[in-house]
């Protein structure tokens, strides 16, 4: 991780990808389908507030902008990302589901749609 990543916040990722790309707020905003107002807030640091960018967002950027991976604009964002899931570790979950009971297996369904949830909404 360079210094620049580890001490860019989110304005000045968004300065860094209007450079990268060449293109402005409202070019932005239409990308992702945001307002441009939401934009203009990020960049003046008026808006994100205590939960921040919406994970929403951040993905909406990755895609629209891929020189700029979901990481590091979570990273400037000041948000978390999924972890990676691997073959392995994805065996073994299932293995573990797979031990439970019927009712069990609904109620941990339950629990993981609300933590996908949160991740999502960034509530």
């Amino acid at each position: 991780m360079t210094d620049q990543e580890r001490t860019e916040d989110f304005a000045q990722l968004l300065a860094r990808l209007k450079e990268t790309y060449g293109v402005n707020e409202s070019e932005i905003a239409r990308r992702i389908g945001v307002a441009p107002a939401t934009v203009n807030s990020w960049t003046n640091r008026t808006r994100g507030g205590k939960r921040g960018v919406r994970p929403g967002s951040i993905h909406a950027l990755a895609e629209a902008f891929p020189k700029f991976t979901a990481e590091e604009i979570s990273r400037a964002a000041g948000r978390e990302t999924p972890g990676p899931l691997s073959p392995d570790a994805e065996s073994r979950i299932l293995e573990l589901y797979r031990g439970l009971t019927a009712e069990q297996q609904r109620a941990k369904e339950v629990e993981m749609r609300a933590l996908n949830e949160m991740n999502k909404t960034g509530q």
